[in-house]
């Protein structure tokens, strides 16, 4: 975590060529992300237009320098319409009066704090009364170019050290982690009930061709079996007289062959004659 002074007036270091290409001039916010996108850049040639280098371009920002991977992440704000909607927007954070929605005044805001890593606003510093505070940016609702607009629990939100911020970003990233991994385990178990509704689904699907297929099958036995004569004794599965050799055969006989069995039909089959 940084604040706002500890990074203006950084020298900006290329990394692969290890040159100083200029300095911090200022912070370019994004209020509706509550984030810096862009640094400008402060060079000693003559500037006929706004320097900048993107939030993401930048590899580190430590207590000496900002470094770069080269001097071709600086850009010409003037060529990048959004960043230089930023710039004109003026937002300074510090200086301005935070406010609660109702109306409250709470504070002026002397500084404010951003995550070095992703350019993301942590927290603002106020002076609230005669005492210096700080608050969390989960508290600001907006960024304006003279007003920050805070929630209106924001005034028993204050926090007496800045590090304290640090503390409940963590929170609030372990809650979100542990929400994450809520919503993904529930995914897991919502596609597992998924997959075992669609397996269910498959299996009764197929037994219930399975039963139409046999049904095909009885149907087309009866077809070609009914009305032909058995020519030798027909004997069920518990090896008691069934059918009579010379009896011709109806459907009933055909239907109670098949409850006996694929043996016993198999053995009419072979021994009819028309």
């Amino acid at each position: 975590m940084k604040n706002s002074a500890q990074i203006i007036s950084l020298p900006i270091i290329s990394i692969s060529d290890g040159t100083q290409i200029g300095t911090v001039k200022t912070l370019v916010i994004n209020p509706e992300k509550g984030s810096v996108d862009f640094l400008t850049v402060e060079q000693e040639d003559v500037q006929l237009s706004l320097k900048a280098i993107p939030f993401k371009k930048v590899v580190g920002i430590g207590e000496f320098a900002v470094t770069v991977e080269s001097s071709h992440d600086i850009i010409d704000l003037s060529e990048i319409p959004i960043a230089n909607q930023l710039v004109n927007k003026q937002i300074r954070i510090k200086n301005t009066k935070a406010m609660t929605r109702k109306g409250q005044l709470l504070g002026e805001v002397t500084e404010f704090f951003v995550d070095e890593e992703t350019g993301e606003i942590i927290g603002i510093e106020l002076h609230v009364g005669d005492r210096q505070a700080v608050l969390s940016s989960e508290f600001i609702l907006t960024y304006g170019k003279d007003i920050l607009v805070v929630h209106d629990n924001a005034p028993s939100s204050l926090l007496d050290e800045a590090h304290l911020l640090v503390s409940a970003k963590d929170q609030k990233d372990e809650e979100m982690a542990e929400n994450v991994s809520r919503n993904e385990q529930t995914s897991t178990e919502l596609a597992h009930d998924v997959h075992d509704w669609h397996a269910n689904i498959e299996t009764m699907v197929e037994e219930a061709e399975n039963r139409e297929a046999l049904q095909a099958l009885r149907e087309k036995q009866v077809e070609l079996l009914k009305g032909k004569r058995v020519t030798k004794d027909i004997f069920d599965k518990n090896g008691n007289k069934f059918i009579e050799a010379g009896t011709i055969l109806t459907e009933e006989h055909i239907q109670k062959a098949q409850e006996e069995g694929p043996s016993v039909i198999v053995d009419i089959s072979m021994n009819v004659e028309a």
